[in-house]
């Protein structure tokens, strides 16, 4: 990839990876600077980019392990400063997207990236499969599970009344019987 390629796919790349990255880590300043650590890692790495299948992909990995690295640290650091753990509510710009974030971030890790890469980023199964390292029947499984997890938070915060269906069922995530889409609208 050539440094004019390599700053047209850049362009075209930071702000949708960075999108992905907040829906993932639920913090807009923290997504915008793994993303751009993973193209720092990315730009040195331009000229082999010409093999690889999906790079988008691959600065988007880069860039969630960064996030899932940057947490850990971060939970060791806030345990030895103090006793208690880090508040679970984080504000955000409205209230259905802090009710979304906040149910994520209570989904285990692995159901929480298969659901963001699945249904923001609209990866398929086998996408996610292959971006993951996890065979495609695991993350249907993740997939499910997630969503289920899901619905029963968001069903508890939103009611009956709120848009939320009440019944834990795929309502929360957009209103299919499949689950598929997301109102992505609450995310941003």
């Amino acid at each position: 990839m050539t440094e004019d390629e390599f700053d047209a796919f850049y362009a075209s790349a930071f702000p949708r990876v960075v999108g992905q990255v907040y829906a993932f880590t639920g913090d807009h300043g923290q997504a915008q600077d793994v993303v751009q650590e993973a193209f720092v890692r990315a730009w040195d790495r331009r000229r082999d980019f010409a093999a690889v299948h999906a790079p988008e992909a691959w600065v988007r990995t880069v860039a969630m392990r960064l996030a899932v690295s940057h947490w850990r640290r971060a939970r060791r650091w806030l345990e030895l400063v103090r006793k208690e753990p880090p508040p679970e509510h984080t504000a955000g710009p409205g209230p259905e997207h802090v009710t979304l974030v906040a149910a994520l971030r209570k989904l285990p890790e692995a159901q929480r990236l298969a659901i963001v890469l699945h249904h923001l980023c609209d990866l398929s199964v086998e996408q996610v499969a292959s971006e993951t390292g996890a065979p495609t029947g695991t993350v249907k499984a993740r997939l499910s599970r997630g969503r289920a997890a899901l619905a029963k938070h968001l069903s508890g915060e939103y009611g009956s009344d709120a848009g939320g269906s009440g019944s834990g069922g795929d309502g929360a995530l957009g209103g299919t019987s499949s689950g598929k889409e997301v109102d992505r609208d609450r995310v941003r």
